[in-house]
């Protein structure tokens, strides 16, 4: 979900809501993985092996739903949440922002928990209720105390399986979104993010809002709502992932007595989306009455389980992703022409996106655009020194290290093992894979993604 390089949170989340205290998943390249031991068929708990193994553990449930879990019995947390398979990739131009306004929407209230109540389910308990509607799933998680983690379930459970959706709900829910257009919509550096992914993807899915459009929400009703719940919002599209201080097996027995394990298993099909296709580079000015001129250029790139995506990540991190890195010592330290400048990047299952924002005086934007072309030919052309790789190798495994310290990232990586069907690795395995990396590999993969001439750029400031 995240690359290596820095990221603001919500740049691929605008979907996100939040109670209790938020927690952001910190940005983390591992999602592959070693030692993954998947259980049998069962909802039953007596039918679960009892061995207990370090690394990943995997069951699949009678009803199609997906667990995964990793203990971390050093903390005192549980990160818990549920991937469904739908989202704004899935949608058509006329439903665009339905995913994201069914996630808003599940927060209004079940048959048994009106909307303060769920407010209140964990926030009482010193935890918190998470959610975020990406491209190509939505996600509900909370963060509780080990103890509370039955209760973090039930409440997931009736949220995700149960929402009442009444009208009633919806026409109030529905200005809190316009409302959440309109902060993009007044926020420049998220609204050029907006701007470029519609200029980069054209008529692709992946170039629709997450949140919509004033039109296509307004339009939007309950039918719509219970339509895509009803296709998607079942086990057999859901994966289930917890980690912290949560045996594998005390997780399903969990599961089985909050009621997971009983609902119908619902249509097994996925929703589907057409192939990745790109438009054309371009470059686009959008004017607005801004203090700065903002800048986004971009490309497509590696998909999500892409083997090249360390060479991929040290290259991003060397050009953009920090203070030491290339573009922030020129464009900023040099030539001091910015205060935000750096590389991003957002892996799916078929494509990816990367680029490197950068905002800057009207005056000075022609002058940091050239810069920033400059930095990217010269890499594209030469790739890294020696030095640099070093750099670059030591600042991911130190970003690897540190984020795999954090449930909510260990959470993250167990669920990514079967959203994207990518094997599971321990961090030694991370660490030497990410050491294998050459010059050689760092500079096909700059070579191929990172020339001037790949770029769609797209500026939003005066004229």
């Amino acid at each position: 979900m995240s690359s290596a390089a820095p990221r603001r949170p919500g740049r691929e989340r605008p979907g996100r809501e939040t109670i209790g205290p938020a927690s952001f998943p910190e940005s983390c390249i591992a999602l592959s993985a070693s030692k993954v031991v998947v259980e049998p068929r069962s909802a039953a708990p007596s039918a679960i092996s009892a061995f207990v193994e370090e690394g990943l553990r995997a069951t699949t449930l009678d009803n199609g739903l997906t667990v995964l879990s990793e203990r971390m019995p050093g903390v005192r947390s549980v990160a818990l949440g549920a991937w469904i398979r739908a989202a704004s990739i899935h949608e058509t131009t006329a439903v665009m922002g339905v995913s994201h306004l069914l996630e808003h929407m599940v927060f209004k209230g079940t048959p048994t928990r009106d909307a303060r109540e769920i407010a209140l389910s964990l926030e009482r308990l010193g935890g918190s209720l998470d959610a975020y509607t990406a491209r190509e799933h939505t996600s509900y998680q909370a963060r509780v105390l080990d103890e509370h983690v039955r209760v973090a379930a039930d409440v997931l459970a009736d949220m995700v399986y149960r929402p009442t959706l009444r009208a009633a709900d919806l026409a109030l829910e529905r200005k809190v979104v316009l409302e959440e257009i309109g902060m993009v919509d007044d926020t420049p550096d998220d609204l050029v993010f907006e701007l470029h992914n519609a200029a980069l993807w054209g008529t692709h899915p992946l170039g629709y809002s997450i949140l919509g459009t004033r039109d296509t929400i307004g339009a939007l009703g309950v039918r719509e709502l219970r339509s895509l719940h009803d296709r998607a919002y079942h086990p057999a599209q859901t994966v289930v992932a917890a980690a912290g201080n949560i045996d594998h097996d005390r997780l399903l027995v969990v599961l089985a007595e909050t009621g997971w394990a009983q609902i119908p298993a619902g249509p097994a099909t996925r929703l589907t989306a057409p192939p990745p296709k790109a438009a054309q580079p371009s470059t686009t000015h959008v004017e607005r009455d801004t203090t700065q001129t903002h800048i986004v250029f971009g490309s497509p790139t590696i998909a999500h389980g892409d083997p090249r995506r360390y060479a991929f990540a040290i290259a991003s991190s060397v050009l953009g992703g920090g203070m030491s890195s290339r573009l922030f010592q020129r464009i900023r330290e040099e030539l001091g022409l910015a205060y935000a400048i750096y590389t991003f990047s957002s892996l799916h299952a078929d494509v990816g996106t990367h680029g490197v924002y950068v905002g800057t005086a009207p005056e000075t934007a022609e002058q940091a655009s050239d810069a920033i072309r400059e930095e990217l030919a010269k890499i594209a052309a030469d790739a890294l020194t020696a030095d640099e790789l070093t750099a670059g190798k030591n600042q991911l495994k130190g970003q690897v290290t540190l984020s795999l310290e954090s449930v909510t990232t260990r959470m993250y990586r167990a669920a990514s093992v079967e959203l994207y069907g990518e094997p599971y690795r321990g961090l030694d395995e991370e660490l030497a894979a990410i050491e294998r990396v050459d010059h050689d590999d760092v500079h096909a993969v700059c070579r191929e993604f990172f020339a001037p001439e790949r770029q769609t750029v797209l500026s939003l400031g005066p004229a």
